[in-house]
């Protein structure tokens, strides 16, 4: 197995990893009717222009509804899970399907983060156009049409990393065939997916099937094997000592691997070993941090995407941070803001927000807070219930003494990042007295 390393690579110093930051023309944008909830005689300013205004978002001309992003929370979240990794000596590849807004895997990688992990083709493209040079997709890439695309990328731009599963020998015969079609000059870096477990998502079952994979990968000339990667989401009836023995079985075959002497990595690049969705990568931590001496440096990639807005709902229940709140906690940064438009009854109103607008697959947003619509004071939106979500209005349960009437604002946290983020195209990012100072822009 040749000489063993101790040393882990958590570090990005060696290379820039977004180009000329080509973020910043974002800024150039013009404003107009695609933006929902913008002011309409913002129309025809640049998104640069506008956000130099430092506009309310309650008395700056936006329209109802208009889903806010913390700024403070957000950087405070960017800073918290940048000092966790370097704590627990991992690098870090935050999923970018969460926010898939290129200004946020900027900050991103300015905290340290090494790469953006993508799921598909699309997503890779995405950040490609937007200087990112590391990118880790947890997936198997078989479309003939993405692979000749991501080969023209790799022979374009030396500095340009890109890493992606393999989770069958089918899927390599297709990856292989597809890149020597292309002309591949520059060979794929792959890790072979282990399964959490039967009945779970994708990955492979066995370890004697991970053996063949790797054989796969190795009769190619067109892939390299790096490592070994999964998703611990996924392990069935999931609980902390399950979670830990698939993580325990993922590196087990990663050693298993490394001494049958079938992975390609260099001592500078680091042989891959990668888990870590929002719910466990305490677990992550736990057992990376257990990793033995390898044939060449490790790359522990942690893989959490959740975190940079956190939520009011489902990853509040599920962050790690609750079972170690010694570490820190994140906050949720995102606030849907609705008009009252129908008070039918003293137990009934009705907002202007729905489906189309707040993120509903895991749990419905919760009423927080009433801004009077007539002296814009602020209260705790007491005896009110979101009931229901239509395509564009909000149900509410009210108490019959709750105050709430037409033309009043109601500020909803909500649950699942995910599906928030990609239901608008451009979001103020609102500091807590309302100035709103930049926008931030998804690709969905």
């Amino acid at each position: 197995m040749g000489v063993a390393y101790t040393a882990t690579i958590t570090s990005i110093e060696e290379a820039p990893l977004a180009a000329d930051r080509p973020v910043a023309g974002l800024a150039d944008e013009l404003v107009d009717h695609r933006f929902k909830a913008l002011p309409p005689d913002a129309e025809g300013l640049t998104v640069g222009a506008l956000a130099a205004e430092r506009r309310s978002l309650f008395t700056g001309g936006f329209t109802t509804p208009v889903l806010a992003l913390s700024a403070e929370s957000v950087e405070h979240n960017l800073a918290l899970l940048e000092t966790y990794a370097q704590r627990h000596g991992l690098a870090f590849a935050p999923h970018g399907k969460t926010s898939m807004s290129p200004q946020l895997f900027d900050r991103q990688l300015a905290h340290g983060a090494w790469g953006i992990t993508a799921a598909v083709p699309h997503q890779a493209r995405v950040y490609r156009a937007y200087g990112i040079r590391r990118i880790f997709l947890a997936n198997e890439l078989v479309d003939a049409a993405a692979l000749r695309w991501l080969a023209g990328e790799l022979d374009a731009d030396p500095e340009f990393r890109f890493i992606c599963y393999v989770d069958s020998v089918r899927g390599v015969e297709l990856m292989d065939e597809a890149l020597r079609a292309a002309g591949a000059s520059r060979p794929v870096d792959v890790v072979v997916e282990l399964g959490a477990g039967e009945g779970a998502r994708t990955g492979v079952r066995t370890e004697a099937e991970c053996a063949a994979v790797a054989d796969a990968v190795a009769a190619t000339g067109t892939l390299r094997l790096v490592g070994v990667a999964g998703y611990e989401g996924e392990v069935p009836d999931a609980s902390g000592e399950r979670v830990r023995e698939w993580l325990r079985r993922l590196v087990a075959l990663a050693v298993d691997l490394d001494r049958a002497g079938r992975f390609a990595a260099t001592a500078a690049e680091g042989i891959v070993i990668s888990a870590g969705g929002s719910a466990w990568f305490d677990a992550v931590a736990d057992v990376f941090a257990d990793i033995p001496d390898l044939s060449a440096p490790v790359l522990k990639l942690l893989r959490s995407g959740a975190y940079v807005s956190h939520d009011d709902g489902h990853y509040r229940h599920l962050t790690p941070f609750n079972r170690v709140p010694e570490e820190g906690a994140l906050q949720p940064a995102f606030r849907l803001w609705a008009q009252v438009v129908s008070r039918p009854c003293a137990e009934q109103a009705f907002l202007n927000a729905g489906k189309r607008d707040a993120a509903y697959d895991l749990d419905l947003p919760q009423a927080q807070v009433v801004r009077s619509g007539r002296d814009g004071t602020v209260r705790p939106a007491t005896g009110v219930t979101v009931s229901g979500l239509s395509d564009q209005h909000t149900w509410l349960r009210t108490e019959p003494d709750a105050e709430l009437e037409v033309g009043d604002w109601v500020g909803m946290g909500l649950s699942h990042p995910c599906t928030s983020f990609d239901k608008w195209q451009l979001i103020p990012l609102v500091e807590a007295d309302g100035t709103v100072t930049d926008y931030i822009r998804t690709f969905f």
